[in-house]
């Protein structure tokens, strides 16, 4: 655990944040001034209720809605940070036991927009990816959205599909026509 946070977090320090239609930025500014502030609050109760921020945490820059990379460790399944989607670059790292407890515990969620999981195993990941509720599963890697694959969530997060063959169906209107011929044409 204590080698995956440090390894985790020199990671996160090294992205460059700025503007994101320049090559070598890794993390651009969020959407708008109501989500900066919401993830700089979800942020502050990461540090209130107990979890350990191992870096970032604050807003990066004196312009626009930059925000630091952000990691915490120690975090429980109880804290607003592991049961809320932040849409910003915070990262919660929780213990676990078993894959069985991490499967139950990422289903207990009232969402289920993505997830990853990270092993040698295949067996375990197309195990973990079938049991998990969530609309993407990935496995060793995160955010691998193709443009000919589905991307939609689970439960509470969000409704229908965008992307692929199945969003497409959210920009038709399918029909069916009925006719009765009275009169045999042969």
């Amino acid at each position: 655990y204590d080698e995956f946070v440090r390894r985790t977090v020199e990671r996160a320090r090294k992205r460059k944040v700025g503007n994101p239609q320049t090559d070598d930025v890794d993390q651009g500014p969020q959407i708008d001034g109501k989500q900066f502030a919401k993830i700089l609050e979800l942020i502050d109760s990461g540090k209130q209720e107990g979890a350990k921020l191992e870096c970032g945490g604050e807003r990066h820059g004196e312009q626009g809605f930059f925000i630091q990379p952000t990691v915490f460790s120690n975090v429980e399944d109880d804290m607003r940070i592991a049961k809320e989607e932040i849409f910003g670059p915070v990262m919660q790292i929780l213990k676990f036991k078993t894959v069985e407890e991490v499967i139950e515990r990422a289903n207990n969620s009232q969402y289920g927009l993505a997830a990853s999981v990270f092993t040698k195993d295949i067996d375990r990941a197309l195990r973990v990816a079938h049991a998990i509720r969530a609309g993407s599963m990935w496995v060793n890697t995160y955010n691998a959205i193709q443009c000919g694959c589905p991307f939609g969530g689970y439960k509470t997060s969000g409704v229908g599909r965008e992307l692929g063959e199945d969003g497409m169906r959210q920009y038709s209107e399918i029909k069916t026509v009925a006719i009765k011929v009275t009169k045999k044409n042969s």
